[in-house]
């Protein structure tokens, strides 16, 4: 059989391709590669070959390759994968000699990269010279009329342009881009008097205006022509899309699409601040808003579908409430103040002009006048001249922008005065009414839901999160949408897949539905009821509560799922569904029809749990109600949830049965779904969202315009701001001086007191002041300011800018008891790691990146325990993404010097915390009052050492009389008797407590030399009883509070300093915790480049503000925006709405400053050599050097690391069960036996990692080590078997990738996956892929040049153990190799003939003769040593290794047995019985392996995944 990749491409293949290509997912696969005729062009620039330029060759591909094909996205695609932009086309651009089909082939490459979602500016970036000129071509051509460029071309020279206008953040193109939206571009206004509007509004506009028009005179002709060229530019296009607009036809795909496109771009342009601040006058002005409103595609309810949806978002950022001169947002009466003027203008014109026709109008009152219907009374009213002269005053347009002599119409005019005069909507009102729960409109019927694969071909009505945002409001609507939409499509999935596991049928009672399968998430609703329809509050027109009780039998189900049911608490979300069955339903859903036709689902209602309802018909709960009770319920066949409904939909669904005469939808429920809880808190984060945005939202000024993303980028960090700190005390960051020194490299130490040989840690370091910024004005001014510095200190204490004046203390005695000692930091950070710590104690914005092992975790841990030393009355809020991070950093912090009476963990998980102690508010809780009755206690055993009678121990209140009447009196009587005396022995003599103190581990005073030393145990034992009274009045609250509801509330607002929780569960609680009263002032996030945008910002505002100004102090975000962002699972939100995209990828996008890491200290150098490319200058720790664990090979194998090349296993290669579910069996079996291999060798197996990039294979893997592992014990399981996506933040000693394609490299493309997946092992990384595919892949270039550097057959070294004491070190094989590779060098030195000279002595033959042996000994110990190595051909011969190394073991083991019973003196006879045993025992591991190598084509692919809906594309 041939080779995958040389079989011809067949019909099937070819169906593929085109299917793929319709769902925008195209990836060529290596026979498309091969076998498509653009081959012949990629290989002439493939390599490192420097092709001669042929213009020929641009047209031929052009003209023969995409045009003939329609500029198919295969075509497309081949030639992007083959570098045609980046080695051809921009490589030999020259502007005089382009020509436009030139011009074309690098937009559309352009366009493919940003399609393929990889980085599309680098060529240009490398060349920088020729861009304007490429640039004015481009925009030249979207105005030209030819045959050359048609109208599908020019829409593809629009996305071209809107990709630009998406890249504002690369200098190169946004210097080329904001020509064409400036203040020139008001030359194409209707009149001047339009412009002196503004200019009147804005006088500092008439400035920038004459230094345009003087910088125009001034120029050159051509100069001027292009100048005029790019300031009408913009007017140009609008003209030329409204004569295509208007003559656009029903079924004309082409304008159409172009339509939709120029709508995209114009909302991208109105979505910029930059952008928008002259071209919303411009947009207005050419009355685009109002032409297409009545347009007819507009009307057309089928072809002008997206046009419409797309004309409505255009609408809302026309009128958005901001000013788009000075970037501020309007507030609700700053827009009723805006539009009241437009109204007062309108009736001054109509009181003078148009007395007869509009006095009512001059007269009447704002209200009466401000809607729509009103308005168009009125103006009905004056005839065409008359509305000809009132828009006329008005300036306003009257004729056709593209053709000024074409005078509009009737219509049009009363259309364009009623668009300018209207009321605009309320986005809040619009918003507020929505329900939060999906409907099956909402559901099923939504374009945007049901786009599983994002087709490129056409826009999306849906918001773009870039990098700026107009305003807080703006940036709280475009991530309100996206995630309600994005919540919409995985509830839809859910839904999908608990319907057709139910299996709806028509029952034998008509028009009943009866159900022939079964979900674990769904069940037959038994009875229903209406419960309760509260009146409507005040101001409302909608019921205040609908609950209603839900009853379902659960007897079929397994005590497991029946679990499952209980588990639900208040707040859950369910779904109630009505399915009607009909006749067809027998048929099987084919994909493409509707599915809630097929399937009868008429109506998807939400509503969240209130209470489950006991057999007495009153809710109880399962933890507290009574046993009984709770027994009754649980053997009972019933199950009753009370829920409440949205009152919004329910008043939506009463409207519509009153208009439509329908039945009640309530009443018709027939199926109540859940859903997994972890997947279920959209409603909370809706709410969340909702809720901020009808506030006036305060975040810190110093963060407000880096946070929408304007401005200077750099402006939010601690160098920009006036409130630096200028001295830190860094506590334990630094171990001795020569940390301190190394940490600042380039600065000079200076000590405050005394000489440097002095100073030891801890260390207080003040920083010089910051350098002024010099002040744009006279050199007068320049001059005093140069003049006055330094007047404001004397000369002895100025602080120079490359000196640091570091001060010591002692760190003062807490006690003689071990838990008085503080913990210490034990790591010594490198300079950069110091730097993020110093910045993050700094206030403002520290963004720390950090690289795979780089000790991100670490330093984080560090600022919060400054953080908490440094400024004891702040508080700071932990947040991260998972629960295995917070716990990470959560049992970090405890290990170092925080009381942990101030931590406090909120959220699940925290009982994963490998601590004895409890975190939760309620484990605290418990805590403190455990901790306040042992210090009373210890308070009574005081008053007894002191013999001083009474009930002091009783309450925190005795106590505190206690500590001021006796305990402090009685210490300052004797620190002043021990002060004015001051001998050693009286102080230890007249000691007060050496009773109480008595049980410390080691007497008071015993290493006490001097009085000093001595008074120091002595303040330091006084300190220990401070610190208990203090714990004691802190814990006082607690004996007034008496519900632990309250006292956890009082715990968190009160007492504790650091607390840590989830982004999601931030999300969730934080209208609970705004009415607290919860503060905080600094926010330290983790994995802030996997948090989505709007879950990191929801944190930032967990308070309210202080008079106005939100107190937080500092935002730390730590994360790596080259690992995997945040997952989003419908790709249309994912890549059209950029949805992936975090806050923290934004913030570096746009430049904000970042302080990287640059030292790993988890992997072997070489194996860090995989992914350190990516990275600017990213090096070791220490400990890479040191340790010995990376000084040692991995036993068994030749390499550290090694791409495995695998080859088709029983003639296949990947497949996919069931769609986008992609397995490879020859991988999977492959790694299988590497996995037994290793165990074998004794490596622990919770320290192998198994990985992959699909769920498809961690299913089939899991399976295969299930039937290869399961029946022998010593094999265990890895420590993971999992995706590369879930992996990301973990690691381990050695870990196995698959790579699992063979057709296409897939997801792995995307660099940031390719990171993650090459960063996890720490010692030994075997990947197992098929090289051809990956070699070719431009992205993964840098990283497989280094692996198939190395063989692409794994080598295996025989005769190691893991657990061998002498290890073969990494020199040691790199010596073997450096040899192995100069033999042949020798070898053809030796074979060159010999100079003739002096015949040889007796003694050189013999000293040639001992060389020779010498040399002969030596290769025989080479050979020996090649000889311990074993290539591996493949899968079956790993399989054989494998299995013969058991056999080997087992027979050494049985050798073992027999000599140990030998030597007990057992028997023959029972010898004999263990080699039968034996002889057993082999007969059936040869048994279970034929049974293996017979099934593994079965059952090794008979997976049944944990989630059917789980899609390999979002892994």
């Amino acid at each position: 059989m041939q080779p995958e990749e040389a079989q011809p491409v067949g019909d099937a293949d070819q169906a593929k391709t085109v299917a793929q290509t319709q769902h925008g997912a195209y990836r060529p696969t290596v026979k498309d590669m091969q076998n498509d005729s653009v081959a012949e062009y990629t290989d002439l620039w493939s390599g490192d070959r420097e092709p001669e330029f042929d213009a020929a060759i641009v047209n031929r591909v052009f003209q023969d390759e995409l045009l003939k094909n329609d500029f198919s996205v295969q075509k497309l695609t081949l030639l992007e994968v083959g570098q045609y932009l980046e080695k051809y086309l921009w490589r030999h651009y020259e502007p005089d000699r382009s020509s436009t089909t030139y011009i074309l082939s690098i937009v559309l490459m352009v366009n493919e990269k940003f399609r393929s979602r990889v980085p599309a500016w680098g060529a240009f970036e490398d060349s920088p010279e020729h861009f304007p000129a490429f640039f004015e071509a481009v925009l030249r051509l979207c105005v030209q009329d030819s045959e050359e460029v048609d109208l599908g071309m020019k829409r593809y020279l629009l996305v071209f342009m809107i990709n630009c206008f998406q890249s504002l953040e690369n200098v190169l193109i946004r210097s080329e881009c904001m020509r064409l939206v400036s203040l020139s571009t008001w030359h194409c206004l209707v009149s001047p008097a339009v412009r002196e509007v503004e200019f009147k509004e804005y006088p500092q506009l008439v400035k920038f205006w004459k230094h345009f028009e003087k910088k125009f005179d001034a120029s050159e002709s051509s100069q001027q022509e292009k100048s005029i060229f790019e300031r009408t530019w913009l007017s140009e296009m609008m003209k030329n899309f409204i004569n295509i607009l208007e003559s656009s036809a029903t079924g004309d795909q082409d304008k159409i699409a172009y339509c939709e496109r120029f709508l995209e771009f114009l909302i991208d342009l109105e979505a910029q601040l930059p952008t928008r601040r002259f071209f919303n006058t411009l947009l207005e002005d050419h009355q685009i808003v109002t032409i297409c409103k009545l347009s007819k595609l507009a009307c057309d309810k089928v072809s002008g579908t997206l046009f419409s949806q797309l004309l409505d978002i255009l609408v809302f950022y026309a009128g958005f409430e901001i000013n788009g001169h000075t970037g501020l947002a309007l507030t609700k009466e700053e827009m009723i103040d805006i539009h009241a003027s437009k109204l007062t203008k309108l009736q001054r014109i109509a009181f003078t002009h148009f007395k007869d026709e509009l006095m009512d109008l001059a007269m009447t009152n704002h209200r009466s006048i401000e809607s729509r219907e009103a308005l168009a009374t009125y103006f009905n009213q004056l005839n065409m001249e008359q509305l000809i002269q009132l828009c006329d005053l008005l300036n306003i347009r009257t004729s056709n922008v593209s053709d000024p002599s074409q005078q509009h119409s009737q219509h049009i005019l009363k259309e364009l005065l009623l668009t300018r005069f209207e009321k605009p909507s309320s986005q809040i009102e619009r918003i507020n009414s929505l329900p939060l729960y999906p409907d099956e409109n909402a559901l099923f019927e939504d374009a945007a839901v049901q786009e599983e694969m994002y087709n490129t071909d056409r826009p999306l009505a849906l918001p773009k999160l870039n990098l700026q945002f107009l305003t807080l409001h703006d940036y709280l609507l475009r991530n309100f949408n996206l995630f309600r939409l994005e919540s919409n499509y995985e509830i839809r999935q859910d839904i999908e897949d608990a319907v057709r596991r139910l299996g709806p049928r028509p029952a034998s009672n008509e028009g009943s539905t009866a159900f022939s399968g079964w979900s674990r998430v769904a069940a037959p609703i038994s009875f229903f009821k209406m419960v309760e329809l509260g009146k409507p509050n005040l101001g409302e027109d909608r019921l205040s509560k609908v609950t209603a009780d839900v009853t379902f039998n659960v007897r079929k189900y397994t005590d497991a799922i029946q679990a499952e049911w209980e588990a639900i608490r208040e707040h859950d979300i369910l779904f109630l569904l009505t399915i009607e069955a009909h006749d067809h339903m027998d048929e099987e859903w084919d994909g493409k029809g509707s599915f809630r036709k097929h399937y009868g689902l008429k109506y998807v209602r939400g509503c969240e749990v209130l209470s489950v309802i006991g057999p007495n018909g009153k809710p109880f709960d399962y933890k507290k109600s009574d046993p009984q009770m709770i027994q009754e319920h649980r053997t009972g066949n019933t199950r009753t949830f009370r829920v409440a409904l949205d009152p919004n939909q329910y008043k939506l669904d009463q409207e519509a049965a009153k208009k439509n005469g329908g039945g009640d939808v309530y009443q018709t429920f027939n199926i109540v779904l859940r859903r997994k809880p972890e997947e279920n808190n959209f409603k909370p984060v809706l709410e969340t969202i909702r809720d901020l945005m009808q506030n006036d939202l305060m975040i810190p000024d110093w963060l407000h315009d880096v946070f929408l993303g304007y401005g200077n980028p750099n402006s939010a960090h601690y160098s920009q701001l006036k409130k630096q700190i200028q001295e830190i005390d860094f506590r334990d960051t630094f171990q001795d001086l020569d940390h301190l020194k190394s940490a600042f490299p380039g600065m000079n130490i200076k000590a405050k007191e005394g000489d440097e040989g002095s100073l030891a840690a801890p260390f207080v370091v003040r920083f010089p002041d910051a350098p002024e910024e010099s002040t744009a004005g006279s050199k007068k001014k320049k001059g005093a300011d140069k003049a006055s510095k330094g007047k404001n200190k004397p000369e002895s204490e100025a602080q120079a800018q490359d000196e640091l004046i570091v001060s010591t203390y002692t760190t003062p005695n807490m006690g003689p008891y071990p838990e008085d000692i503080p913990n210490m930091n034990q790591i010594r950070f490198t300079p950069t790691q110091v730097e993020a710590i110093k910045a993050g104690t700094n206030p403002g914005l520290t963004m720390v990146v950090g690289p795979p092992g780089t000790g991100k975790t670490d330093v984080a841990v560090q600022i919060i325990a400054n953080l908490y030393n440094n400024f004891p009355n702040q508080h700071t809020l932990l947040v991260t993404h998972s629960n295995q991070a917070l716990n990470q950093l959560f049992e970090k912090i405890i290990a170092l010097d925080v009381d942990e009476r101030h931590l406090l963990r909120l959220g699940h998980g925290e009982e994963e915390l490998n601590t004895e102690l409890s975190f939760s508010k309620y484990g605290r809780v418990t805590s403190f009052l455990e901790k306040r009755v042992n210090l009373l206690a210890e308070v009574d055993r005081l008053a007894q050492s002191l013999e001083i009678g009474g009930e002091h121990g009783s309450t925190c209140e005795t106590a505190g009389y206690f500590n001021s009447y006796h305990v402090i009196p009685i210490w300052e009587k004797y620190e002043q008797q021990v002060q004015d005396s001051g001998s050693l022995e009286e102080i230890q003599a007249t000691f007060p407590f050496h009773q109480f103190f008595s049980n410390a581990p080691t007497p008071l005073f015993s290493g006490c030399s001097t009085a000093d030393e001595a008074l120091e145990v002595a303040r330091g034992c006084f300190r220990h009883l401070k610190k208990l009274f203090e714990q004691l009045e802190e814990v006082s609250a607690f004996e007034l509070l008496r519900t632990s509801y309250d006292r956890a509330n009082y715990l968190l607002t009160k007492e504790a300093k650091i607390i840590a929780m989830t982004c999601t569960h931030a999300a969730l609680k934080r209208r609970e915790l705004v009415k607290l009263g919860f503060k905080y002032d600094n926010i330290v996030m983790e994995e802030a480049a996997q948090i989505l945008e709007v879950e990191t910002f929801i944190p930032m505002l967990l308070q309210e503000p202080e008079d106005g100004v939100n107190r937080l102090k500092r935002v730390v975000l730590i994360g790596d925006h080259n690992q995997l962002p945040p997952v989003v699972k419908n790709t249309a939100f994912q890549q059209y709405g950029n949805m992936e995209q975090s806050m923290f990828t934004r913030f570096v996008r746009l430049g904000v400053p970042t302080v990287q890491l640059d030292a790993q200290g988890r992997a072997r150098s070489e194996m860090a050599d995989l992914y350190k490319w990516r990275y600017k200058e990213l090096g070791d720790l220490p400990n890479i050097l040191e340790r010995e664990e990376f000084k040692y090979a991995n036993p068994g194998f030749k390499f550290d690391f090694q791409f495995v090349n695998v080859d088709n296993f029983n003639g296949k290669g990947e497949t996919a069960p069931r769609p986008h579910f992609i397995q490879n069996l020859g991988e999977a079996e492959y790694i299988v036996a590497v996995y037994q291999y290793m165990v074998l060798l004794g490596y622990p197996p919770e320290k192998i990692t198994i990985l992959t990039t699909y769920n498809g294979q961690k299913d089939l893997i899991r399976d295969v080590l299930k039937q290869r592992c399961s029946w022998n014990p010593i094999f265990g399981r890895p420590a993971a078997v999992t995706t590369v996506d879930k992996y990301q933040g973990q690691q381990n000693d050695y870990v196995l990738l698959s790579l699992v394609r063979t057709k296409t490299v897939g997801h792995v493309r995307d660099v940031r996956r390719l990171i993650v997946a090459l960063s996890r092992a720490r010692l030994g990384l075997y990947i197992f892929g098929r090289q051809k595919l990956f070699e070719n892949c431009h992205e993964l270039e840098p990283a497989f040049k280094q692996l198939l550097a190395r063989p692409t057959k794994l080598w295996l070294k025989r005769g190691e153990r893991y657990t061998d004491e002498n290890r073969r070190t990494l020199a040691e094989t790199a010596k073997v190799d450096r040899d192995s590779d100069s033999e042949e060098e020798e070898g053809e030195d030796e074979s060159k003939p010999k100079t003739k000279g002096k015949k040889p002595s007796k003694k050189d033959k013999e000293a040639k003769k001992a060389a020779q042996e010498k040399k002969k000994a030596a290769q025989d110990a080479k050979n020996e040593e090649k000889k311990s190595y074993s290539e591996i051909q493949g899968v079956a011969q790993m399989g054989e290794y494998v299995f013969g190394l058991q056999k080997e073991q087992q027979r050494y083991a049985l050798q073992q047995q027999q000599a140990y019973l030998a030597s007990m003196g057992v028997p023959h006879q029972g010898q004999q019985q263990t080699n039968e045993a034996s002889d057993a025992s082999e007969a059936m591991d040869v048994s279970e392996a034929d049974k293996s190598g017979k099934e593994e084509d079965g059952n090794a692919m008979d997976v049944d995944s944990e989630d059917e809906n789980t899609k390999d594309e979002d892994n």
